[in-house]
């Protein structure tokens, strides 16, 4: 497995943050490369959708399922399909707003990429979860 993680503080209440970032409608709008979430069914844990996703310009999709749901604090999700992993999502107060944690844990497909290409997609992977921190940033600190 692989893992990225990435902090940034967003100068908007948590309340809003943890509303905007746990609902998968919204995810489209601020992680790079993800096409689109259908088939959303539920809420909190056990909420269920599918996913598409494209890695260095190859389309993958999955399901995803959400593990662990505490309201403003935190939320998890596991994925399956294409790509596997999970993602923690970890919310806190700042003296600014909220100070918002990712931790993708994931397994890059190597006989799909190549040996070669892994440590390339490692480093462009962790510039694109910073990008989509950043995406979140800007939409919530209008």
């Amino acid at each position: 497995m692989t893992i990225v993680k990435n902090s940034i503080n967003i100068n908007a209440s948590v309340e809003k943050v943890f509303a905007y970032v746990s609902n998968p409608m919204n995810t489209p709008e601020w992680m790079v490369n993800l096409v689109e979430h259908t088939n959303i069914v539920g809420s909190g844990v056990g909420q269920h959708y599918h996913w598409k996703y494209t890695m260095i310009g190859l389309p993958f999709q999955g399901e995803t399922t959400v593990l662990e749901y505490v309201p403003n604090e935190r939320f998890v999700t596991e994925s399956t399909g294409g790509l596997s992993g999970s993602f923690t999502f970890s919310f806190a107060p700042h003296e600014s707003g909220t100070k918002l944690d990712l931790e993708v844990d994931y397994t890059i497909p190597v006989p799909v990429l190549g040996k070669l290409a892994e440590k390339l997609v490692l480093k462009r992977n962790q510039r694109e979860a910073d990008m989509s921190m950043q995406n979140i940033k800007e939409r919530l600190e209008v």
